[in-house]
């Protein structure tokens, strides 16, 4: 399906254009009055990892702040969650719980520890896995490329502390290569294109501009691949990936947005000197 007057509409956005005039939330919902059911569904799937951030919240403390940019409320999370213990199999009526959801919530009752970076972690695969089989080529590609990305990240993170690769997941080529290789390059030249960038990444020790390379990087791609699709679905889900991108660092000037990473860093130093680097979703 082609959205002719949604995308003609919507101005050109640059990276650092800090006054786009476009929200985030403004465009999800003005998405929802015009998408297709299935189109939906793939737009859906990006805002499906503040379900996820949701659901560990929930597990952790059952008051704590629900994040409304998820696709499910509180009411829908408890209910789906209450669901879930009751009638495993009826919850597969409950359309709103992402499927993995029910896998998840099996393992975590039936587990013995407790370990709450090994549940992000396994939340993330299943997350991932699940994304990249939604049917859509793009999209799919998008999610990979976020989590090869983050496992190769995870994996020079983890040398350079000298740490378990603890925050590399999933079972893809590149997810492997990471957990077995030890090459400088874990065997992945001519297998993942984008990696003498990610190395370029992985190299920066300002984690602020790091963490701005990763979106430059996510941007490009997105101008590449998207760039001939025109009034599709790819083209309106790769607009939304650069709103979103936009809309979050023009929240933070320079100075602050240093501050922040410096905070963010010392909350995290523990977790990555003891378990490894956390696996970004």
């Amino acid at each position: 399906m082609n959205y002719y007057c949604l995308i003609a509409g919507l101005p050109e956005i640059g990276f650092d254009d800090v006054k786009s005039g476009i929200a985030v939330a403004a465009f999800r919902t003005e998405l929802q009055s015009v998408l297709s059911k299935n189109d939906q569904r793939l737009i859906d799937l990006y805002f499906t990892r503040f379900d996820n951030d949701n659901l560990l919240r929930y597990l952790k403390n059952k008051d704590a702040a629900h994040d409304e940019r998820g696709n499910l409320t509180r009411e829908e999370l408890e209910d789906g969650l209450v669901l879930l213990r009751e009638d495993s199999e009826g919850a597969n009526r409950f359309a709103k719980l992402p499927p993995y959801f029910k896998v998840f919530m099996e393992e975590y009752a039936q587990a013995q520890h407790t370990d709450e970076l090994l549940w992000e972690n396994r939340l993330t695969e299943l997350y991932y896995r699940w994304a990249m089989g939604c049917g859509n080529k793009l999209i799919s590609d998008w999610f990979e490329l976020n989590l090869d990305m983050n496992n190769i990240l995870a994996g020079y993170a983890c040398r350079r502390h000298n740490t378990a690769l603890t925050g590399v997941v999933g079972e893809n080529e590149v997810a492997t290569s990471v957990r077995t290789s030890s090459q400088r390059d874990f065997g992945l030249t001519g297998t993942f294109n984008y990696l003498a960038e990610v190395q370029r990444i992985s190299d920066e020790t300002d984690l602020y501009e790091r963490e701005r390379k990763t979106d430059l990087l996510r941007w490009q791609w997105l101008d590449d691949k998207a760039f001939f699709k025109y009034f599709s679905i790819e083209r309106v889900f790769a607009c939304l990936v650069k709103v979103e991108i936009v809309e979050r660092w023009a929240s933070l000037d320079r100075e602050n947005g240093r501050k922040l990473f410096r905070e963010w860093m010392d909350g995290l130093k523990n977790t990555v000197v003891n378990k490894g680097t956390v696996n970004k979703i």
